[in-house]
């Protein structure tokens, strides 16, 4: 039986355009990637000029109605049989949060869960997000799915820099971490990062401020899940850092069906 390795990547861009000016499509060219996942693309599609199409890929996005906010992309070598976008509800749909394409036998998707940490207002968005997709998942559970994406969630104290004085901060909140615990191990999907890399101090994203970057104060909340019969197939993981796109780090990973 032949096998086909596929290569994914995720990466919240943070505006793709600021981060095409800091070379990321170039970079992305180079990396031969099959499918790439973007979250937080902030343009509506009529501003996605020809530098943002690059050639050989087929391009997807999910905008949201706000301008300049949110967004969801998908780049792909393969032609998708179908294209989802959204999930059904205002806060998935108007904001732009969800975007699936569907090959033969395999789905993947990019998904950019809501921050809650601007106000106690957008915490419990986030939480009525995490109750309404997680019916979805269960749904999802026994596909060929990959989820790509910023889901907003640090899930253990190995996956940021300072866990203990972050519990009360939305990202690692118990609430949170118990949410995509069920979803680990009540629904059974994996993340695939840690499939192969057990490693403390792999973070996605560090802020701004002071000296995260450099400090390496970072967290890991970007993340490709897979469902149970996917786990198999994963061969490597491993998060970019040799050049700065945005406040979050690519996530490249290597699979072979």
């Amino acid at each position: 039986m032949n096998k086909i390795s596929l290569r994914v990547i995720t990466c919240n861009v943070n505006g793709l355009r600021a981060a095409n000016k800091k070379g990321f499509i170039a970079w992305m060219l180079k990396q031969k990637a099959d499918v790439v996942c973007l979250q937080e693309t902030k343009l509506q599609t009529h501003q996605v000029d020809p530098s943002l199409r690059p050639d050989g890929y087929y391009a997807y996005f999910f905008d949201a109605h706000k301008k300049g906010y949110s967004g969801v992309a998908i780049y792909t070598r393969i032609k998708p049989q179908r294209i989802h976008t959204g999930l059904g509800w205002p806060i998935a749909d108007e904001e732009g949060r969800y975007l699936q394409v569907d090959f033969q036998d395999l789905s993947i998707a990019s998904l950019y869960l809501p921050s809650g940490s601007s106000s106690q207002q957008r915490q419990d968005i986030k939480y009525a997000f995490l109750d309404r997709y997680y019916p979805v998942l269960e749904k999802q559970k026994d596909s060929r799915l990959i989820i790509c994406g910023d889901w907003n969630i640090a899930h253990k104290p190995i996956d940021l820099e300072n866990w203990r004085a972050n519990q009360i901060h939305s990202g690692f909140l118990p609430e949170e971490r118990a949410w995509l615990d069920r979803v680990l191990t009540q629904l059974a999907y994996v993340d695939g990062f840690r499939v192969v890399n057990q490693k403390a101090e792999e973070y996605t994203w560090w802020s701004y401020r002071g000296r995260a970057w450099q400090n390496n104060t970072g967290w890991r909340i970007d993340y490709q899940i897979v469902t149970p019969i996917c786990q198999s197939t994963i061969r490597s993981a491993r998060i970019y850092k040799d050049e700065r796109f945005s406040d979050h780090a690519p996530l490249i990973m290597d699979y072979e069906f």
